[in-house]
């Protein structure tokens, strides 16, 4: 199947207080590895949506876009919340009939037989759509999201993503891994990471 990965890797990381981005796990960044794993699905277009510490984040990725033609998509936008990335990804996308594999760069226990599941599973659906659950009734990211939804993209607003929107329709394959429910939002959740091993131990905890 024909798919564009993309990352989203614009946040600002405030609750945290460090970019999330660049915390790593066996030496190697996670806004790097996220990437580095969206590459190994082979999507047509490979984007990393970028806004907050956008300079590092570049500079995390030179090494890996000289293998890959790396579509860096700028959103200056990014303090309204998650939902202007994701239109900076439908804008992006303009005009493609190929779902988009999303991804985010905060999950630690994210593997490559995850990104393979859901792309398989979208892929039998009429919907061409798939996503992770997180909890009883919820849908969220890693996902990968058809062209019809990803253009409707433009109607959300703040922190709201495409969970709702998935978790309503009848026809989304869902893949079942709980290790991606940790998310990196606060300290505490750094602090589990580690504990697991998920990330690399760090002076700043």
């Amino acid at each position: 199947m024909t798919h564009a990965a993309v990352v989203l890797a614009a946040g600002g990381s405030t609750r945290l207080g460090r970019p999330k981005q660049l915390l790593t796990r066996d030496g190697e960044s996670l806004v790097h590895r996220a990437v580095r794993l969206a590459a190994a699905t082979h999507p047509a277009r490979l984007l990393v949506i970028t806004g907050a510490h956008a300079q590092d984040i570049a500079k995390a990725l030179q090494v890996i876009a000289v293998d890959h033609r790396l579509e860096l998509v700028s959103n200056p936008d990014w303090p309204q919340g998650l939902s202007t990335s994701l239109a900076a990804t439908a804008n992006a996308l303009h005009g493609s009939d190929a779902p988009a594999l999303i991804l985010a760069c905060d999950q630690p226990a994210l593997q490559a037989h995850h990104l393979r599941a859901l792309l398989d599973g979208a892929a039998r659906t009429a919907s061409g759509c798939a996503a992770t659950r997180h909890g009883l009734h919820r849908l969220g990211v890693p996902a990968v999201v058809g062209a019809r939804v990803l253009q409707g993209a433009r109607q959300l607003r703040g922190d709201t993503g495409f969970g709702g929107r998935l978790s309503a329709m009848s026809d989304v394959w869902t893949l079942d891994a709980p290790e991606l429910a940790l998310d990196l939002d606060t300290p505490a959740d750094v602090s589990a990471a580690m504990a697991r091993g998920w990330l690399d131990e760090s002076i700043e905890r």
